[in-house]
C-alpha cells in the first residue's frame, strides 16, 4: 500500500502569536522536523499545504509545497488540497499539523498500518481527544471532502461521519509493541498552541540515541556503543565529538546513509559514524 504525507501549515497561529512552522527546534524549525519525521515513515512524497503567499522556513528540496487558495476555511480545506495533490501518488496519506514536535515515525507507521480494506480513515483517540490532524486518510477522499466543503461543512468531524472510520484508542495504539516501547505516553499527538506550550516542549530533554564510531573516528580503537541525548544528527555528532563534514557519513539504524545535520532523531535510533575517506 503506497503511502504519502500531508502536512498542514496554513493555520493562523493566533494563540501562539507567531507562525508555528517557523519556531526554532534544536537548530532547525518545527516544520522541517515534522516533514522529515513523516518522510522517515512513508515510501511516497510529502506535501506541505500552506496559505496563499505564506512564508515558510527552508525545507528539504524533495518536499513539495502547494497553496490552499481558499483562506478562512480551516484545516478541512487544507486536507482537501493535500489529498487532491497526492491522490495519484499514494493510496493512503498520513495527515498532520506542523505543531507535533514529538511525533515519532513508529506512530505514523502504526496509524497507516491499521488500515483495513474497507477503511476510509484511521483516526487515533489519544490523550483524551480525537486526533484528526495526526491521522490516516485514503487519498480517494479528496472529492468527498471537497463536496462537504461545498455544502458548508468545515469541521473535520464531518468527514469522519461521512466515511468508514476506524478509531484507534490508546489500547489499540499501544498494542503495537514497538510503539509501546518507544512512545508509551503517546507524545506523538502532543501539540503546541501557546508560547507556554512551546517553552515547555522546548525544555524537554532530547531523546536518548545510541551512537557508535568506526574506523579512524573511533580514536583509540574503542568501538563501543554509548547512549547520548540528541534531537538531530548535528547534536549527535557534537556529543560524539565528530565533525560532520565531507569526510564523515552517518548510518541511521543500519539503513540510511546521510550527512544531513538537521535529520531528526527519535527514541530508539542508532547512529553509526564512519570515515567516508576510509570507507568505514
Amino acid at each position: 500500500m503506497g503511502a504519502v504525507g500531508v502536512v498542514l501549515v496554513g493555520g493562523r497561529s493566533s494563540r501562539m502569536g507567531t507562525a508555528k512552522a517557523c519556531l526554532e527546534w534544536h537548530g532547525s524549525t518545527l516544520l522541517a522536523r515534522t516533514v522529515r519525521i513523516v518522510q522517515r515513515a512513508i515510501d511516497g512524497p510529502v506535501v506541505v499545504v500552506r496559505a496563499p503567499g505564506q512564508a515558510l522556513p527552508t525545507l528539504p528540496t524533495d518536499i513539495e509545497v502547494v497553496e490552499d487558495d481558499q483562506e478562512g476555511l480551516g484545516p478541512m480545506q487544507g486536507l482537501a488540497v493535500g489529498l487532491s495533490a497526492t491522490r495519484d501518488r499514494g493510496e493512503v496519506a498520513f495527515v498532520c499539523s506542523t505543531d507535533l514536535p514529538f511525533l515519532h515515525p513508529v506512530f505514523v507507521s502504526s496509524v497507516l498500518g491499521a488500515f483495513g480494506s474497507s477503511d476510509d480513515a484511521v483516526v487515533p483517540h489519544a490523550n483524551g481527544h480525537r486526533q484528526p490532524l495526526a491521522a490516516g486518510y485514503r487519498t480517494s477522499l479528496a472529492e468527498t471532502v471537497a463536496g462537504l466543503l461545498a455544502s458548508g461543512s468545515r469541521k473535520p468531524a464531518m468527514i469522519l461521519e461521512a466515511c468508514q472510520t476506524r478509531w484507534l484508542d490508546e489500547d489499540a495504539l499501544l498494542a503495537v509493541p514497538r510503539l509501546a516501547e518507544l512512545d508509551p505516553a503517546l507524545d506523538s499527538v502532543r501539540n503546541i498552541n501557546t508560547p507556554d506550550d512551546y517553552e515547555a516542549a522546548r525544555a524537554e530533554p532530547p531523546p536518548p540515541i545510541d551512537v557508535q564510531c568506526f574506523g579512524t573516528l573511533a580514536g583509540n580503537g574503542e568501538h563501543g556503543l554509548r547512549t547520548i541525548a540528541a534531537a538531530t544528527l548535528a547534536e549527535a555528532a557534537a556529543a560524539a565529538e565528530v565533525t560532520l563534514d565531507q569526510h564523515v557519513v552517518a548510518a541511521l539504524n543500519g539503513e540510511r546513509i546521510t550527512r544531513d545535520p538537521d535529520l531528526p532523531l527519535v527514541r530508539g535510533d542508532r547512529v553509526a559514524f564512519l570515515s567516508a575517506d576510509a570507507g568505514g
